[in-house]
């Protein structure tokens, strides 16, 4: 298995997102894997890399605290001669208490168990925040509603009502096909189908803020929602209407 070149920037900031989701170089315990990238280090990586950071302080209190035994897979590093047992080989732990006391003083700050850091934490806030940047915009749900419109009297011009029923525009809506139903004593509503973005339009204040109020309150004395249907993909969740124009 090889790895990157962790001596360049570049190398170190691959580890660190092969590091992400990943505890150890390979495998579910430290190995001679991780011995064999840490002794590729020649320094601590910087603290930026919270990956890195993380898995090379967690080696580091491992050398010190009790070693690593697992043998691990086998790995090389990228432009780097491959490393040597000795050079691998876990440190002995000291016999003394003086150091022993003087380690445990830090590791104090060592995470031995995967506990998200202050540091860690916002870096995974920071990624969250560049993934939700970078990707699509959540397309906003549609709906397809049926309204009466119904004129004052018989003498109302239908024609013109509808001109003015059409004229409001938004963002958002798109007014679709209709036709006239008489209702009786040779009064007719008009009957239009309208396609709005749910996120953009509200029904009920497109009613009570514009068809309803002046100057279209001229032609409409109101209006009243026939059906509300969510629209699905390309297809009209809907049997109610007889102005759809999609297959249902």
């Amino acid at each position: 298995m090889n790895l990157f070149n962790v001596s360049s920037d570049g190398g170190l900031k691959k580890l660190d997102e092969y590091l992400l989701s990943r505890s150890y170089i390979t495998g579910y315990q430290a190995s001679k894997d991780d011995l064999t990238v840490h002794a590729s280090l020649v320094k601590p990586p910087p603290s930026d890399l919270v990956n890195v950071s993380r898995w090379y302080n967690h080696i580091e209190a491992l050398l010190r605290i009790s070693g690593v035994s697992g043998e691990g897979c086998g790995v090389t590093i990228e432009g780097s001669a491959p490393a040597t047992k000795e050079a691998i080989a876990t440190p002995p732990v000291s016999d003394s208490k003086d150091s022993v006391v003087e380690d445990d003083d830090d590791d104090d700050d060592v995470d031995l168990f995967g506990e998200e850091t202050e540091e860690e934490k916002k870096a995974a806030e920071e990624r969250a925040t560049a993934v939700k940047a970078s990707g699509k915009k959540k397309e906003s749900g549609k709906s397809s509603v049926l309204l009466d419109v119904k004129p004052w009297d018989d003498e109302t011009d239908m024609k013109k009502l509808e001109e003015a029923v059409r004229s409001v525009q938004m963002e958002g809506l798109h007014w679709g096909a209709s036709h006239l139903i008489p209702v009786g004593y040779g009064i007719k509503k008009l009957q239009i189908m309208m396609t709005i973005v749910d996120d953009l339009v509200s029904v009920d204040s497109l009613i009570e803020e514009y068809l309803t109020a002046e100057p279209i309150n001229e032609y409409v004395q109101s209006c009243d929602i026939v059906a509300f249907n969510k629209i699905c993909r390309r297809y009209i969740i809907c049997r109610t209407c007889e102005l759809c124009e999609h297959p249902h």
